[in-house]
């Protein structure tokens, strides 16, 4: 019948998204605690298809028992993503660019990462070294210079969906 009101059509398929360390402990921070946890439920309800990555279990495994409970209850509907060679050779590519000093380097690879695995979107409240407008361009150039798709690099705050 057609589109009567004019709007627009959208077809709303999951995004595969990749929730860096921060987000979970962002769960018991007053700053980032309402966002991040409307981020993981929604992708718990399956607005987004979560991809997380050994790296992730490692950082979180240092965490408090609350943040490694909390991170438990979530990555069990979740990907886990292995550290690939593709990813480590990614990650070297964005030293290289000197996106971030090697001391970093652990940063980018979660970006890396999430590339490789061909995730739409990594979530991070990481500003200065994965969230930052120049970083994301950075990270975008080489992804694409290196034959990848570019990457959705946000916060939760901009990709969780809100009510009217």
């Amino acid at each position: 019948m057609g589109n009567p009101k004019g709007k627009l059509l959208r077809i709303r398929r999951p995004l595969r998204v990749y929730a860096e360390t921060s987000v979970f402990g962002g769960v018991f921070d007053e700053e980032f605690s309402k966002a991040s946890l409307a981020f993981l439920e929604q992708a718990r309800s399956g607005k987004f298809l979560l991809a997380v990555s050994s790296v992730v279990e490692e950082e979180i495994a240092k965490a408090s028992r609350k943040v490694v409970n909390l991170y438990q209850s979530y990555a069990a509907g979740a990907d886990l993503l292995p550290v690939t060679e593709a990813a480590i050779n990614l990650r070297a590519a964005y030293l290289q660019a000197e996106i971030v000093t090697p001391k970093w380097a652990v940063d980018a690879l979660h970006v890396a990462l999430a590339t490789v695995a061909g995730c739409q979107m990594i979530v991070s409240w990481n500003f200065r070294h994965i969230v930052h407008y120049d970083k994301i361009a950075l990270y975008n150039a080489i992804n694409v210079k290196e034959g990848f798709a570019p990457i959705g690099i946000h916060t939760p705050q901009e990709v969780i969906e809100y009510e009217d």
